[in-house]
């Protein structure tokens, strides 16, 4: 099972890289990561939207704006790091969501409309940390089990977040800790 971790963190010392790290040691498996920020993403725009339907009309999918979403196809389990910025998911995360959605290559849309997969991704995983409270956990993990499902007919997900590290008086590494527990209770739970 090949396994992609999408690294939405940009600090070298990111916890959320860190417990998506313990997962996937965990998990024993090989991955492929995807550095996000290190790659040639952008948000979506009328020209490389333009450019990206011309791709999809001629079938041009080995063009290296694809690269990503040919990555993401390929992959059986994603493993998603991204910290809980403003309320939500990371804006690296978001782009690189719109990168990989490529109709005629990672879904297609069938009867009344329906998206279809195309990628072979069957299991998604998604870490998170925050500073403070996640108030609201459906605009970052919410929104992305969505899209999976939605596009991917994903039905195996798994969320391991930490939270409140950068409050007063709080033991960070205490909750990082819990939060390992945690995996280690799915691990052996799952494996």
């Amino acid at each position: 099972m090949k396994t992609l971790f999408v690294n939405a963190t940009t600090r070298e010392e990111s916890r959320t890289k860190r417990l998506a790290k313990y997962l996937l040691e965990k998990l024993d498996k090989d991955y492929e990561e995807v550095e996000i920020q290190k790659e040639n993403l952008y948000p979506l725009t009328a020209e490389s939207l333009n450019k990206r339907n011309l791709l999809v009309g001629k079938n041009a999918f080995d063009d290296e704006t694809l690269k990503v979403a040919r990555q993401f196809k390929e992959a059986e389990t994603i493993v998603i790091a991204s910290p809980y910025y403003d309320l939500s998911m990371s804006a690296l995360l978001k782009t690189y969501l719109e990168n990989i959605n490529v109709v005629g290559l990672t879904f297609q849309y069938i009867d009344d409309d329906v998206p279809e997969t195309l990628s072979k991704v069957k299991k998604v995983i998604y870490v998170m940390t925050a500073g403070g409270t996640i108030v609201f956990h459906d605009y970052a993990y919410g929104y992305v089990k969505t899209m999976f499902e939605t596009f991917y007919g994903v039905k195996d997900f798994e969320y391991f977040y930490a939270e409140k590290l950068d409050l007063f008086g709080v033991d960070a590494e205490a909750i990082l800790k819990e939060c390992e527990n945690k995996i280690d209770e799915y691990i052996k739970r799952n494996l």
